[in-house]
């Protein structure tokens, strides 16, 4: 028992299960702040253009069946919102963060006896075993 509780605890001490968590709270954090935006900006934008500040209640009939399409666009809505913020305030700018620290210097080299590529710091190819020279 007491081998089965260590181990759940170096799994819940685990590097990777920290930064889940993290994640997690950040995420969390980030969807709060995104539905204040769509809610508070976005939603009276658009409410103001279109002419209803809440689009729940639309619906249209046909043979005695309703269909709420109002509920629909509130979410329509707020989904392509929320892709929108993710794409232009996490994804580009942390593809120009990428671009700007990209290292432009090689880590592999080419093997001369086998080609395969190997680590620049190698001393003998992995592959064929060939011992390389440092020149």
């Amino acid at each position: 028992m007491r081998a089965i509780l260590s181990e759940f605890k170096q799994f819940l001490l685990k590097g990777d299960l920290i930064s889940i968590a993290v994640a997690f709270v950040m995420a969390t954090a980030f969807a709060a702040l995104v539905k204040a935006l769509i809610t508070d900006l976005i939603t009276p934008i658009i409410a103001a253009i279109a002419g209803k500040p809440n689009f729940g209640n639309l619906a249209f009939t046909i043979n005695h069946s309703e269909f709420m399409y109002g509920g629909f666009l509130n979410a329509l809505i707020t989904f392509v919102s929320v892709g929108a913020a993710v794409f232009f305030f996490i994804a580009k700018p942390y593809e120009a963060y990428q671009a700007r620290h990209a290292s432009t210097e090689p880590i592999t080299k080419t093997c001369p006896e086998c080609a395969s590529k190997i680590p620049l710091a190698a001393k003998r190819c992995p592959q064929c075993t060939a011992l390389l020279s440092d020149g």
